[in-house]
């Protein structure tokens, strides 16, 4: 079945970026709608996109994630807006008609450095998230797997030993009735 409405946009460029974290085969279904209830994008099965839309109308925009072709697996989806334009590093750089000074030629190459650091984290801390929950999972998978081998270790310590010690106890005649 189709999901809820996750979240509102109301303001024009925007940019769209989920990642499947965690689930199944990273993959999910994804889909957006203006406010006239008319999908503007859609995609299956994707682990990873980015949707950049310029808004054509004012209103509420719906974006949902559904899982429904993965109805067994819980899935955790990263997602990112990146609303409107970024606004200019020095307020007087947009009307400019001049060169940049090498002091502000300086500052937009830092800035731009900057927003790529970010995004690296942002990628990197999403790796972390999957090889973390991967980590989990297996040392839950491992404990799980320890457990049931000591149980089976036990019960065949014990069967061994109650074997062992059916070769060296006596067995006695039963005392039943056909004796002389």
């Amino acid at each position: 079945s189709r999901g809820a409405p996750v979240a509102v946009l109301q303001l024009p460029p925007t940019r769209l970026l989920p990642q499947v974290i965690t689930g199944g085969h990273y993959d999910v279904d994804c889909y957006v709608e203006d406010p006239n209830g008319r999908t503007i994008y859609k995609e299956t099965k994707k682990q990873y996109d980015s949707f950049p839309h310029q808004a054509e109308v004012k209103g509420v925009y719906t974006f949902c994630f559904s899982n429904e072709f993965s109805t067994f697996s819980h899935k955790t989806v990263y997602f990112d807006f990146q609303v409107g334009n970024e606004p200019p590093i020095l307020p007087d750089m947009s009307n400019r008609v001049t060169a940049l000074t090498q002091m502000e030629s300086a500052c937009v190459t830092i800035h731009e450095a900057l927003n790529t650091v970010i995004d690296s984290q942002t990628h990197y801390r999403l790796r972390e998230a999957q090889h973390r929950n991967r980590a989990e999972d297996l040392n839950d998978r491992v404990s799980y797997w320890s457990v049931g081998e000591t149980i089976i270790l036990f019960v065949v310590s014990v069967g061994q030993v109650m074997l062992l010690k059916s070769f060296f106890t006596e067995k006695r005649p039963g005392s039943g009735g056909a004796g002389t």
